[in-house]
C-alpha cells in the first residue's frame, strides 16, 4: 500500500484513514516498525520474485503476483461494480493497465540490473512528482541531489557498465510510478477504502496473464513457482497494505515521508541478502543521494498534501 503524497502511492491506491480506528493486532507495534516492515516486505518480495526469474519470466511473476494480491483485496474490500458510472470505470480500467505496466517494467527491470539500483531509479518518478510546483529552493536541491544520485548509478564505471535496457526499464517503471500517483488519487475520489484498488489489480492481472501465461509456460503448474507467486502476492500487497494503514493512522505525513525514503536502501539490502547483488562504492553513494534527498524533501513538506 502506498500513499497518495507523492511519496508513497505506489502499489496501491489512496486509503481515507480514520484515527480512531486501530488494528487491535497491530496497536502494540511502534509506528516507525509498521513503516519499515511494509517497505521490507515489498522490497524483499520483489527479491523472492527475482529468484524464480528464470523459469516464470519476470512478466510470469507479474502475473502471479497481481493475481494473488487481487484476490486477497477482494476477499477484504468486496468491491462492487454494480451502480458504477463510466467515469469511474474508466479510471478502474487505467489504473490497472498503469498497474500492470509499471510492475511489469520493474520486474524486468530487475531481471537485468540490481534491485537496488532499479528501486532508486524508480524512486525518481514519486519524489519528481512530489517537488514538480514548489517553490522553495531548498526542493530544487534536493531534486539536483537526487538527479545526481540518478545519473551517478546509469554511469559506467568500476565493474562495468549496467545493462542498458534494464537501466531504461527503471526509467519507464519511474514514469510508471509517478503515473500511478496522479491516477491513484482520482481513484482514491472516486472510490471507498481500497474498493477501487482491488478492481483495478484484478484488471492489471488480466492484462498481463497472456504475456505471463506464454512466458511461464507450464512453470505456473509446478505448485513450488505457485507458493512463491502467493508469497510473493501477500508481501507485496495484504503485508504492507495492512501494516501502512495503521501507520498512517498515527503518524504526521512527513514523517511516514521521511521513513519512506528507505526504500532505495531497504531495496539494495534485499538485493544483497537474498540474491547476492553486493554495490559497488559508487552506486552505495548514489542510492544514498536518493534516500537524503527524499527525506529532505519529505521533512520540509509543511503541509498536508492535496487529494
Amino acid at each position: 500500500m502506498r500513499r497518495g503524497d507523492g511519496w508513497s502511492v505506489r502499489r496501491a491506491g489512496r486509503v481515507q484513514v480514520r484515527p480512531e480506528r486501530r488494528s487491535a493486532s497491530l496497536g502494540w507495534l511502534p509506528s516507525p516498525v509498521l513503516v519499515v516492515g511494509a517497505i521490507m516486505s515489498v522490497q524483499f518480495g520483489s527479491a523472492i520474485a527475482k529468484l524464480l526469474f528464470d523459469r516464470a519470466g519476470p512478466v510470469g511473476m507479474v502475473f502471479l503476483r497481481l493475481g494473488v494480491a487481487a484476490i486477497v483485496l477482494a476477499a477484504i474490500t468486496r468491491p462492487r461494480l454494480r451502480g458504477r458510472t463510466r467515469p469511474q470505470l474508466l479510471t478502474v480500467l487505467a489504473f490497472g493497465a498503469v498497474l500492470a505496466g509499471m510492475n511489469s517494467a520493474f520486474y524486468s527491470a530487475i531481471d537485468r540490473i540490481p534491485i537496488g539500483i532499479a528501486v532508486t531509479i524508480e524512486f525518481a518518478g514519486p519524489l519528481t512528482v512530489a517537488l514538480i510546483g514548489s517553490r522553495r529552493l531548498l526542493d530544487g536541491l534536493w531534486l539536483v541531489l537526487a538527479a545526481g544520485g540518478v545519473a551517478l548509478l546509469t554511469r559506467g564505471g568500476g565493474g562495468g557498465p549496467l545493462d542498458p535496457v534494464g537501466l531504461v526499464l527503471a526509467g519507464v517503471a519511474a514514469v510508471g510510478w509517478a503515473t500511478y500517483i496522479l491516477v491513484g488519487q482520482r481513484v482514491g475520489r472516486h472510490f471507498p477504502g481500497a474498493d477501487g484498488l482491488a478492481l483495478a489489480l484484478a484488471v492489471g492481472a488480466v492484462l498481463v496473464a497472456p504475456a505471463g501465461i506464454v512466458q511461464a509456460g507450464g512453470e505456473l503448474g509446478d505448485w513450488r513457482v505457485l507458493a512463491t507467486g502467493v508469497a510473493v502476492g501477500l508481501l507485496s500487497a495484504a503485508i504492507p497494505f495492512s501494516l501502512e494503514i495503521e501507520a498512517l493512522r498515527r503518524l504526521p505525513a512527513r514523517v511516514f515521508g521521511v521513513l519512506m525514503s528507505l526504500e532505495p536502501a531497504v531495496g539494495a539490502l534485499a538485493g544483497l541478502v537474498i540474491l547476492g547483488e553486493a554495490l559497488r562504492s559508487r552506486e552505495i553513494v548514489a542510492v544514498a543521494m536518493v534516500c537524503v534527498a527524499s527525506a529532505g524533501a519529505a521533512w520540509g513538506r509543511r503541509t498536508a498534501p492535496r487529494d
